[in-house]
């Protein structure tokens, strides 16, 4: 075996036990809901669009108004401005509320504080963090790189970075209880739960918010039911009835599970939630990235290839490669 041929074996060998490494790599399974953990719960037949849950938030979080925007356009999408925003989904005339001919309806954006959070496990300081009790998923801008891997990782399109700040931060929901806000700490609630006149957002522990979609959903429409108002347990309801929902509660299994719930009385792909699998893109991910690193595969595969780049052009160069080859050759022949 010639020096080109062993160097071509030596790249590609490392490179197929890389990838053997990745598939032999044993899945991991989803993170189990934390017993403790905390929520919000969205029913979007009780909005009514009037976004005192977006303007209180900004004002607990002491967010900066956008510059860009006008103050009715500002609230249209997430950035680093709007933490949770209240968008419309309408078809044709768009006079029948929750209801597909003709309809409209509204849903809220915000970090969903995922289960198993994807922008956790993609982060490679990590500076995004899922506390271990409540389950919140906040960003400590300490650590933070800048690196965006959240921004790509996350399949709600949350994270949002101040691209016009030269020390730019990122930016997303933290139920109100990132460090200088602390609501749910000291015993309080999310702003956006705490003001919603309807009680279409209410905060409390993930089981209790399920237990409590559950009903809904299993009621008969038309049948009246108390809606809890700001928390479960508030002790504050309003009475009205059953709209017809759907029969499934996002948030339950979608990506592993996530802690702000939504029920809906059209389908949630025409409110712009995405379609997921029930395993968590951690668990996927992670699988491969643990093999690729487990044993430092990726580095010695790497190695060799870098090695026979390296080969190659000096090879190249020393047999009259452009300018430098050719300088190298009259030297070692003067030398001579």
């Amino acid at each position: 075996m010639d020096r080109r041929d062993f160097l071509k074996v030596a790249t590609v060998a490392p490179l197929l036990a890389t990838v053997g490494a990745a598939t032999d790599a044993e899945a991991r399974h989803n993170l189990p809901p934390l017993p403790e953990g905390v929520g919000l719960l969205y029913d979007s037949t009780l909005c009514i669009g009037c976004q005192s849950c977006v303007a209180k938030c900004q004002e607990v979080n002491q967010m900066d108004l956008n510059p860009a925007d006008s103050l009715h356009s500002k609230n249209n999408y997430l950035s680093p401005f709007s933490f949770n925003v209240i968008q419309v989904w309408q078809n044709g005339a768009g006079i029948n509320k929750d209801q597909i001919d003709d309809g409209y309806a509204y849903i809220k954006r915000q970090c969903m504080h995922c289960v198993d959070p994807n922008c956790v496990s993609a982060c490679p300081v990590s500076a995004m963090q899922k506390d271990p009790v409540t389950g919140i998923v906040t960003t400590d801008p300490s650590l933070c790189t800048g690196c965006r891997y959240c921004m790509i990782a996350c399949p709600f399109n949350v994270p949002k970075y101040e691209y016009d700040d030269p020390f730019g931060r990122l930016q997303k929901c933290s139920l109100c209880n990132q460090k200088g806000v602390e609501r749910i700490d000291k015993g309080g609630i999310p702003a956006c739960a705490e003001v919603c006149p309807t009680g279409a957002v209410i905060f409390g522990k993930r089981s209790d918010l399920l237990r409590e979609a559950r009903q809904r959903v299993a009621a008969d429409p038309g049948s009246e039911h108390k809606y809890p108002v700001k928390a479960i347990g508030s002790g504050e309801f309003n009475k009205t009835s059953i709209p017809h929902y759907n029969q499934e509660i996002y948030g339950e299994r979608e990506g592993g599970g996530c802690q702000c719930l939504v029920l809906s009385s059209v389908p949630y792909e025409d409110l712009g939630l995405p379609s997921l699998q029930e395993e968590s893109f951690g668990a996927a991910t992670e699988t491969v990235q643990h093999g690729l690193y487990r044993g430092m595969f990726l580095p010695i595969a790497l190695l060799p290839a870098l090695l026979y780049g390296w080969l190659t052009r000096r090879t190249w160069l020393s047999i009259g490669g452009g300018k430098a080859g050719n300088k190298h050759d009259e030297t070692e022949a003067g030398n001579e």
